[in-house]
């Protein structure tokens, strides 16, 4: 047999036989690399095409009345996401779901847009799914690859009463939300997050935990079961808080205000607790839970009463009247003044080259201090107006909670305006105003603006002598002590005696508040704040004393005309509604 002669040199057979074996050892260094060092890296990816993540929501915490009547409870219902990685041809899939769940394809993709944030990150396209709807989607399932449903907590309002402006609002977590919160990290899309009222303040109570539950899929994105070697973790829910709202008492004003504009708080003076807050227009709780039409929803943001603004907390009024007890309070402090002795008032009064009157054009005749807080006479306080000046008064409106926060536990609280000599300045100019402005001032007209829930909080003050807290919607021992203005005893003594003789005394502008019933003391002032935008602003605040426990009111009603004849009525029909609901709780 013949043998080809071999024309391979030695060092060339040694050249291809290292070569050989450093092309395995690569290869075997390789290997070792993708078996062993970077298991943990490949297995993961391997295991991301194989398992599906998904994260289950944390239903948000109750909010409870104080007695745990449940004001704000959690309803499960459907969403619809899909993973944008497993869907070959989306437009066909968009299509195909809007006709199985009859909802706009255009929506679908609106949400789609709204949501994305990554290829293999579930990404929501329609939420509030009926059971319907559901079944139907499971019925053409295999034809949806890379598509899932899952529940979701959503807020629900099982109560009879909205309390809209106290309770707050939620809002999704999309894009633009996500990148302006300080701690992104711990919402995703789609997520709920309090936007207004309780449901913001208390957020980090209310919130919860998100839980994590992992499927085996198939090369299609089909769900094939669970991952027994990845257990799931379970959502934390949010906590509970229990507010000082009495859900019997807050349907009772909400009734009352039916159809008015304005506002209306109850609480307790001593402890700063707010049993009922009323802000009329509001709107419906669930606004935001994605139920309400685009029309209803138009009518709200369009409407010109505004049912979005919490007027407790933003709406900005003049006085009136309810401030003249801080004036009488500036009066009492001056040595030279004596509380008893007499000024006319004929119904108007000249200061300087200005004509100012009085709320009755006929005049009150001769009165006191105590008379003219009965009567609501404005030339008496302007007659006294050598025993005070701008900035003295402006210290007591301060000192009784006006020109700064309160406190009150639910965001973006307005600090109103208490004017000062320096702010009347930087105004008008120096030579701008006149020392007439400050007649205005003392009877709560002018430049001063406050808000109701400052002027419940100023109540509270009056009713207490100084020894309360700052108003609040939760209960909590975390609540600081108001602020107490410097009176004498005298002088608190006073100021309390003259709140009741405008209640009891015939001449009194707030005997329509008195609900005439046995072992109920009532004290109160009416105010009527003149509006430069439309009808006067009536005001009506004070408490009743009742089986040896205090209750503050505060009566707004805008553009609606006189205190006493207006919010004084309302006020009695408040104490008439308070006793009863005292009553049956005590049965």
């Amino acid at each position: 047999m013949l043998k080809a002669e071999n024309v391979a040199k030695i060092h060339q057979y040694y050249i291809a036989l290292g070569i050989t074996s450093f092309l395995i050892i690569v290869l075997l260094l390789r290997f070792f690399q993708l078996q062993i060092l970077d298991f943990d890296q490949y297995s993961k990816k391997a295991n991301t095409n194989r398992i599906r993540k998904v994260t289950t929501s944390a239903p948000r915490g109750l909010i409870l009345d104080r007695k745990g009547k449940i004001l704000v409870d959690n309803l499960p219902t459907y969403i619809l996401n899909a993973i944008p990685g497993e869907i070959s041809d989306k437009g066909k899939t968009f299509q195909l779901i809007s006709k199985i769940i009859d909802i706009d394809s255009l929506s679908l993709v609106k949400s789609y847009s709204k949501y994305y944030r990554g290829r293999f990150i579930p990404t929501r396209i329609a939420k509030d799914l009926t059971f319907s709807q559901i079944s139907r989607l499971e019925e053409n399932r295999l034809n949806l690859e890379g598509v899932y449903y899952q529940q979701f907590p959503e807020r629900y309002f099982p109560s009879l009463v909205r309390a809209s402006h106290l309770l707050g609002y939620v809002k999704e977590v999309d894009k633009e939300i996500r990148e302006n919160l300080k701690n992104p990290s711990d919402y995703e899309f789609g997520d709920i997050i309090g936007w207004s009222g309780l449901e913001q303040s208390y957020e980090q109570y209310l919130k919860g935990s998100h839980g994590v539950q992992f499927y085996q899929v198939d090369a299609f994105g089909r769900e094939a079961g669970y991952v027994i070697d990845f257990p799931p973790l379970k959502p934390d829910p949010g906590n509970n808080i229990i507010t000082t709202i009495d859900v019997n008492i807050q349907y009772s004003l909400e009734k009352i205000m039916d159809r008015k504009r304005g506002v209306i708080i109850v609480g307790i003076p001593e402890t700063g607790e707010i049993l009922g807050a009323v802000s009329k227009p509001d709107f419906i709780p669930d606004l935001f839970t994605g139920r309400i039409l685009e029309e209803e929803w138009n009518d709200i943001i369009n409407n010109p009463d505004k049912p979005l603004v919490n007027r407790f907390n933003q709406g900005l009024y003049p006085p009136g009247s309810i401030v003249k007890m801080i004036t009488e309070a500036v009066l009492l402090d001056h040595p030279n003044f004596y509380p008893d002795s007499t000024e006319l008032c004929e119904g108007i009064y000249q200061y300087g080259d200005r004509v100012f009157g009085c709320w009755n054009t006929k005049g009150h005749g001769r009165v006191n201090l105590t008379s003219a807080i009965m009567q609501s006479c404005d030339i008496y306080f302007y007659k006294t107006i050598a025993y005070y000046d701008l900035d003295k008064i402006a210290s007591y409106f301060r000192s009784f909670g006006f020109g700064s926060e309160t406190g009150i536990d639910i965001e973006r609280e307005y600090i109103g305006t208490v004017p000062t000599v320096e702010y009347m300045n930087k105004r008008y100019g120096r030579f701008g105003w006149s020392t007439g402005s400050l007649l205005n001032i003392c009877i709560g007209q002018g430049e001063i603006l406050v808000t109701p829930m400052q002027v419940f909080n100023y109540t509270n003050i009056l009713a207490t002598k100084g020894n309360t807290f700052s108003p609040h919607f939760v209960m909590s021992n975390e609540f600081f002590s108001s602020k107490k203005p410097l009176l004498n005893d005298d002088a608190w003594e006073r100021i309390i005696f003259d709140m009741n003789q405008v209640i009891i005394n015939p001449k009194g502008t707030g005997k329509n508040a008195d609900p005439l019933i046995n072992g109920a003391d009532i004290y109160g002032k009416t105010g009527t704040a003149e509006n430069p935008h439309g009808e006067d602003h009536a005001w009506f605040v004070g408490w009743i004393n009742y089986e040896n426990q205090k209750y503050s009111i505060v009566v707004l009603l805008e553009n609606s005309g006189s205190g006493g004849a207006v919010a004084a009525p309302i006020a009695k029909t408040v104490f008439k509604e308070l006793i009863k609901n005292i009553n049956l709780a005590e049965k």
